[in-house]
């Protein structure tokens, strides 16, 4: 059991529009003000495009971005 966030796409079967590969859940390092964070986020394994669904980008992400730039 991994203890990083796991988020997936709103709804849908994701495909590479690049690669015409689905995409799978990785583990992706994403950095914000030399700060780190390990998710797990849709990511095509051919060509490494990652998808950051809606949610999260407008949640989570814009949570964490007002927080660092604060400090």
């Amino acid at each position: 059991m991994s203890l990083e966030p796991n988020f997936t796409p709103d709804s849908g079967d994701w495909v590479c529009s690049r690669c015409n590969v689905p995409l799978e859940q990785i583990k992706v390092q994403a950095l914000y003000m030399h700060s780190a964070f390990d998710v797990f986020l849709p990511r095509c394994p051919s060509c490494g495009l990652t998808l950051i669904p809606q949610s999260l980008a407008e949640g989570k992400m814009a949570e964490v971005e007002a927080l660092l730039e604060d400090k």
